[in-house]
């Protein structure tokens, strides 16, 4: 579970912040599987309203929520440092941000209301860079910085860099600029996302918490120091080098590729060697994702190479395969650990344990329904109305997700209610 050392009720974060992103999250997750009853299998066509609607669904309103949810958290598990005010700072971010990923979305799909880009662009802009901001601030004062502490400040970079680019789209689309850079500006602004963000953060958090949950030998020193700053240079210099001659993104490509399925081989292997004999759901989590990742590589390598169409939509359906079965992952691990963790340092001895806030078969329970979903949508591929069924799961994926928080902070709210407090009077 998660190292202790180091970590008091003091530092952590409170345990609304966390939960309120991975519930915002979820709802957003409902909304994208509602929202393919009415895009149906328009999202594979990537040029359409349907599919950039329904990414910015999953990457935005998905994907960077829980992301955040989990920052919040793991900052202070994995480099030490105690964020001031979390809980202001956390409504300074929740509450812009939700609001302005609802305008883009409704942006994109009225294109008349050029004015819902203008104000999705200054919402998500502050909340996103003041909420970053005091986060890479505490990270640069580290003296002893780990892999993970220096991959998730590179990670965060990142962020800010997609920031500045969505500005720019946003700016084209709102009729405020020309945009004669407009392709390659989109081109780096969805390389950033995928590989600069989304990817990155992954792996530097994994640096730590493969070895600290599942008990494996460490990642090799050449890996877990240089893997994220060299991924990280790839994308600046294509980003600068696709001004003047956008092909390069196809050497970049090939390159990113390369790193990610090293990093994915090797720590399938990791996993492969845990010294703890039983495997949880959260387990199977990280397999499914790094497994989807290899698969998502290897789409996008071929369509590369050969410029088969519908390589791209099964790259995409791929990549977010791994990114949800991460997040998923580390939900079932923040969550239970959270509850339990701020009931027993408020000296609650009645404090329900980690599985009996979350019991491991209900999380085996998610896996097979996140599964079934993938599956689903790869099929809809190649017959359409499976698009239904996959709309059905992500709602039911979801909505699973949201229950078990909800079920959490009942738990959370009840021991607080009704739960024996350790006195010393009582000694």
């Amino acid at each position: 579970m998660f190292n202790q050392q180091g970590l008091s009720l003091d530092q952590a974060p409170p345990i609304t912040v966390v939960f309120r992103f991975f519930l915002l999250g979820s709802l957003f997750g409902i909304l994208s599987g509602v929202s393919l009853f009415v895009y149906q299998t328009d999202i594979f066509n990537t040029s359409s309203i349907a599919a950039v609607t329904f990414t910015h669904l999953l990457t935005l309103g998905v994907m960077l929520s829980s992301m955040f949810a989990a920052l919040f958290q793991m900052l202070p598990v994995i480099s030490g440092i105690k964020l001031s005010s979390p809980l202001k700072k956390a409504n300074l971010l929740l509450y812009p941000f939700t609001l302005g990923t609802i305008a883009l979305l409704l942006g994109f799909n009225f294109p008349n209301m050029k004015w819902l880009f203008l104000i999705a662009a200054l919402l998500l802009s502050f909340a996103i860079l003041t909420a970053i901001t005091p986060m890479l601030k505490e990270l640069l004062k580290l003296q002893n910085h780990t892999p993970s502490s220096k991959g998730m400040g590179i990670a965060l970079l990142s962020l800010g860099i997609i920031v500045f680019l969505a500005l720019y789209l946003l700016s084209t689309l709102s009729g405020i600029i020309e945009g004669t850079l407009y392709t390659q500006i989109k081109t780096a602004h969805y390389s950033f996302g995928l590989f600069g963000w989304v990817a990155l953060l992954i792996l530097s958090i994994s640096f730590q918490v493969i070895e600290m949950f599942y008990v494996t030998p460490p990642y090799p020193d050449l890996v877990s120091r240089y893997l994220p700053l060299t991924l990280f240079t790839v994308l600046i210099l294509s980003t600068f080098i696709s001004l003047f001659y956008a092909n390069i993104w196809i050497v970049s490509n090939i390159l990113l590729v390369l790193l990610l399925t090293l990093y994915a081989l090797l720590t399938l292997r990791r996993l492969s060697q845990k010294k703890r004999p039983l495997s949880d759901a959260t387990v199977w989590f990280w397999r499914l994702g790094l497994s989807a990742l290899l698969l998502s590589l290897l789409s996008h390598l071929l369509q590369i190479l050969t410029t088969l169409e519908i390589l791209k939509p099964l790259s995409y359906i791929f990549f977010a395969s791994f990114a949800l079965s991460i997040l998923f992952a580390m939900f079932y691990k923040i969550v239970p650990f959270l509850t339990w963790f701020h009931l027993s340092s408020q000296g609650y001895f009645s404090a329900p344990m980690m599985h009996e806030i979350i019991h491991p078969k209900t999380a085996k329970k998610h896996l097979y329904i996140h599964l079934a979903t993938v599956v689903t949508f790869v099929l809809s591929l190649f017959m359409p109305l499976f698009i239904f069924l996959a709309g059905v799961l992500t709602v039911l994926s979801f909505t699973w997700m949201a229950y078990q928080l909800i079920h959490a902070n009942k738990r959370y709210k009840d021991t607080q209610k009704n739960g024996e407090k350790f006195e010393m009077g009582n000694m």
